[in-house]
């Protein structure tokens, strides 16, 4: 409860510093743990269902002009729970926008691969300056 006497507001001010110390030693060992694993290569996450033999497949099929509703029935998924179901439009539309992605930008691809393998060596890579510093994420 609230006391507006001095105080009251003294103590409410003490709880409120020793809250938000609590919460940032949750963050920092939340981003430690995180980036311990990042090191280790695990990233949470889903797997993707779209394998690479799908994602070809899609993509020649979408360059012989056919709409993704068209391919979805066709591709079957290989592996997991929705095995010999058809991965879902949402999916195919978030593998082909990822592809396009890294086709826009190889040389982030490429810094961002440098980069992963100079930290599982142990080495901490270098900034990045310039236009590498202004590419969009």
């Amino acid at each position: 409860m609230y006391d507006p006497s001095v105080p009251g507001r003294w103590l409410f001010a003490l709880f409120a510093a020793m809250a938000e110390t609590e919460r940032e030693n949750i963050r920092e060992s939340t981003l430690e743990g995180l980036d311990t694993a990042a090191r280790k290569g695990k990233h949470g996450g889903r797997l993707s269902v779209i394998t690479d033999d799908m994602f070809h497949t899609v993509l020649r099929r979408r360059a012989a002009g056919e709409s993704v509703e068209q391919i979805q029935p066709d591709l079957i998924i290989p592996t997991g729970k929705r095995k010999g179901h058809s991965p879902s439009g949402a999916g195919i539309y978030r593998a082909l926008a990822e592809h396009a992605k890294r086709e826009a930008y190889p040389e982030a691809v490429e810094a961002a691969h440098a980069d992963f393998a100079a930290l599982t060596i142990g080495e901490v890579p270098e900034p990045r300056t310039g236009t590498e510093a202004q590419m969009p994420r």
